[in-house]
This record gives C-alpha cells, structure tokens and sequence, in this order.
C-alpha cells in the first residue's frame, strides 16, 4: 500500500503547496511516490526527490504536458496509478481541474479539501463555507483525495535521495488544445503562501482608493487580496480573491480593511494566525473572528498606520 502524489510545478520550480500535500500525505501512508508530468523538467524531479518524506519520483517527460492541460495530464495520472491505494494533490486550482477527471476514470469517489487526517480511510473536511465540518470515511479500493495545503505545514526539502524513474506519457487529448496563458506579474509575496496579507473590501470605495492599501502592504512585504464584493465592483482583479470562490489563506497576519465580513468571505480567512479588522460598522461579522479591532473610518485609520510604519521604518520579511 502507498501513495501517489501528484507534483504541481511549472516545469522550472516546484511549487511550494506541493511540500504541504507532501506533509499530508505521508501522514495518509508513509510510502509517498510524487508523480512529476511534464516538459523539460528533470530538474523538478530531482528537487523532490530531496524531500526527505519522498521515497520515488515517477518521471514523465514529454513536450505535450509543457502546459499542466487537465485533459491530457489525467490519462497519465490514472495508467501510472494502478499499484497505488491512494493518489492525491493539492486542493488548489490545478487539483480541482484535475482530480475530479482521475476520480471519474477510476470510478471512485473524491475526497475533498482534506484539513487533518484521522487514519488513511478517514479524514476530516470543511462544510457550509468552513461553518462545519465532515467526519469523512471512505470505503473505496482506490482513493482519490485533494488536500487543503494550509492545513499543513510543509515537508522538509532537502537531505533526501529518493529514486527517480522515468516513464512514458500517454496520448494527448485531441480535443482539447493549449492557446494561451495569461499570469500576473508581481514581486509582492503569492497570496496564498505569503506571511502578510491586507485586504479591501467595499468599503474601499474606489479601485483608486486600493493604493492606500498598497502603500501599507509595501511596507510590510504583505501580499494584497480583497472580498469579492471589492471584485464584483471591479475595484481589484479577481487573482485577488480571497474567500469561498477565491483562495484560502493562512497568513501570520491577515488585514481586513472595509470588509464586513460574509460567511463565503470567513471561509477564505478566519484559520489566520492573527485578524486584524478594521471597519466604521462596530456590529460588522468580520469582528467576530477578529483578534484585534478597531472601529473607525478606514480613511482616517490607514494613513496613520501607514505613518507610523514610516517611523518605524521597517519591512517584514
């Protein structure tokens, strides 16, 4: 019995949830194999092979697969899955497009968004936007499981020797063609990994008035996300998301400007270390789960944070 987890890169780097599906999913069976698909990404498959809780790569190595395309990843995925009792990845974007076409292959229910691991059939999962949570047990030969990687912490990845192995890919998807990738450029922290992160809501306003969270998060090297009412407006792009239908984070520190704080919204935010709202509506939910608060007028508030950051002079790496 072991399991299979399959690598998210970008066939340059490793990403780094893959080290907390790791940590997962050695808590699931220790006998972790990572499953890299890919072009031109042998130095990815040496990298994991470091972590010390990986005990094989498979390699598979192909031009077609340069583009993580769901329809042509999965058949590789379900062929080099027959010996494993459990085939796992991230609960992200890449492995909600994917999972669900490896479990539907494989006629197994999908388990998903897994938090914390009772035992390797039992797993414990958020509901009703992280309000409740599910005792899940699944009774399936195979299992198909993605993993919130904010619920772990990662894996170590360095001092392992894992053996790498190299097989061929499968056809490619005929049907389905790569045009084109669009990615925002930032030297800010990734939202969903970053340490600090402040967030707009509505009552930012304007999407002018986002460059007074700007200013604080340059300060603090913090990340910068938004609710989806601040998107829905069209005050900030919607890579900055933060909630039910947008990423989940887990900052040291989470920020929560002018958000009031909807239940889709919490469900994004509300595991953060520390919650910091500020909001002029003292019976706003956000303040339910807030650590500290502080009610006043989000325009009046953020220049003098933002002041006395300049006297302090200081950026938080």
């Amino acid at each position: 019995m072991s399991i299979l987890l399959i690598a998210e890169h970008n066939n340059k780097e490793v990403k780094s949830f893959t080290y907390n599906a790791i940590t997962a999913a050695s808590l699931i069976d220790q006998d972790v194999h990572a499953l890299v698909i890919g072009s031109n990404c042998e130095g990815v498959a040496q990298t994991i092979a470091k972590s010390p809780l990986v005990k094989k790569v498979l390699h598979v190595d192909n031009q077609k697969y340069e583009n993580d395309v769901a329809e042509n990843i999965t058949p590789v995925v379900v062929k080099n899955s027959e010996s494993y009792d459990f085939i796992t990845c991230s609960a992200n974007t890449f492995g909600k497009n994917l999972m669900p076409r490896v479990a539907a292959l494989l006629d197994t229910s999908q388990v998903s968004d897994i938090i914390k691991v009772i035992s390797n059939d039992t797993f414990l999962r958020p509901i009703y936007a992280g309000n409740a949570f599910a005792t899940v047990k699944s009774t399936d030969k195979k299992k198909c499981i993605t993993i919130r990687p904010t619920s772990f912490e990662p894996a170590e990845n360095e001092g392992g020797s894992a053996e790498i192995v190299k097989l061929d890919g499968g056809e490619e998807f005929a049907s389905t063609k790569f045009v084109k990738r669009e990615e925002v450029k930032s030297d800010r922290p990734e939202l969903g990994t970053a340490r600090v992160v402040i967030s707009g809501g509505r009552g930012m306003g304007s999407g002018d008035n986002f460059k007074l969270i700007t200013a604080i998060a340059d300060k603090l090297n913090a990340a910068i996300g938004a609710s989806r009412a601040a998107v829905d407006a069209g005050y900030i792009t919607n890579d900055h998301q933060v909630g039910q239908t947008g990423k989940v984070v887990v900052p040291d520190l989470y920020i929560a400007v002018g958000i009031s704080g909807a239940i889709q919204h919490l469900a994004g935010m509300k595991e953060s270390k520390i919650i910091v709202a500020i909001n002029k509506d003292g019976e706003a939910p956000i303040f339910s789960v807030a650590d500290y608060g502080l009610e006043a007028d989000l325009f009046e508030a953020l220049p003098q944070f933002l002041e006395e950051l300049n006297k302090l002079n200081t950026i938080q790496k």
